[in-house]
């Protein structure tokens, strides 16, 4: 009687160990799916924020002045809501989740070596390997001071070149701005209207360039204006096929008045060219004051 229930007890024992085993095995399996998971969306996390100054002389505050607030200080302002949305972000994470990245591009790029040397300063790469209390405080100081510099020093120069902005698609958007593994986001602060005297490109009527003077050639300054454009099939020249990785965000739109259709125009040439570049995701925003354009730049970089 004794044997049998030692043996009743060991086969116990020995079921019981097994289920506890395969209990555990279950659980390890489930802690890597989550772990697996988690690593994937915070991969979705890490932010790679890129901003485009168009320097053309749409920031000359003798050209183009607004007694409200000059069109460069709306730029700076803009700026300064972009790199504390990103502080925002990197306070929110993990030391051990940091790595996130923000810079700053021309083109074409200012002969002034001082404001190039600025957009180097502008650069940073935050890192669990790097991040410190002070790196952040420096990030924060630098882009409170540093654009300000940028514009400053453009308008002293008075030396405008234009804005190459759809060579810059065509040439450096995928190597400079779109990074595996990261939320690609892409500011491009400007007037809308796009021109440089070395890149004037024109296929039937489509254009690498676009200034007030073209929408009014294009006769796209009347009331039929859109039955125009889709029929005749206006619009930029597709500079790159595939930015399902990156976000943009087009701040600055300022439309010449004479039109009372260039905003819309001016919003269909940009829209429908980041439709052909099959853009993840953009908003085209005109250059409101800043103190309306801070929370709408925060959401669009801090969305959920």
């Amino acid at each position: 009687m004794k044997r049998i229930l030692y043996t009743i007890l060991l086969l116990f024992v020995f079921s019981s160990l097994l289920y506890c085993a395969n209990d555990s095995e279950k659980n390890n399996k489930k802690v890597l799916e989550e772990t697996k998971q988690t690593r994937t969306i915070d991969s979705k996390d890490d932010l790679n924020i890129s901003l485009l100054l168009d320097l053309s002389d749409r920031i000359n505050p003798e050209k183009y002045p607004n007694e409200s607030m000059e069109y460069y200080e709306r730029d700076i302002a803009y700026i300064k809501s972009v790199s504390e949305a990103f502080e925002t972000h990197l306070r929110a994470k993990k030391v051990r989740q940091m790595n996130d990245k923000i810079q700053l591009y021309f083109d074409p790029e200012p002969k002034n070596q001082n404001i190039n040397k600025i957009s180097t300063d502008l650069k940073y790469h935050i890192s669990r390997s790097n991040v410190s209390l002070e790196l952040l405080n420096d990030l924060e100081e630098q882009y409170s001071s540093k654009p300000a510099e940028i514009y400053n020093l453009a308008i002293k120069d008075n030396y405008y070149v234009g804005s190459d902005i759809w060579r810059f698609f065509k040439t450096k958007v995928k190597d400079y701005c779109v990074e595996d593994n990261f939320r690609n986001i892409l500011i491009i602060l400007t007037d809308g209207y796009i021109y440089h005297k070395d890149t004037k490109l024109k296929e039937t009527n489509r254009t690498s360039y676009l200034t007030p003077q073209d929408i009014r050639d294009f006769r796209l300054n009347k009331e039929n204006w859109e039955n125009r454009f889709i029929n005749d099939d206006f619009g930029f020249i597709t500079a790159i096929e595939d930015l399902s990785n990156l976000e943009v965000l087009v701040l600055g739109i300022n439309p010449d008045n004479k039109n009372p259709y260039e905003e819309e125009v001016l919003k269909k040439y940009w829209s429908d060219w980041f439709n052909t570049m099959n853009v993840l995701r953009y908003d085209i925003k005109t250059a409101e004051l800043p103190s309306n354009m801070d929370k709408l730049i925060k959401d669009f970089i801090l969305k959920d």
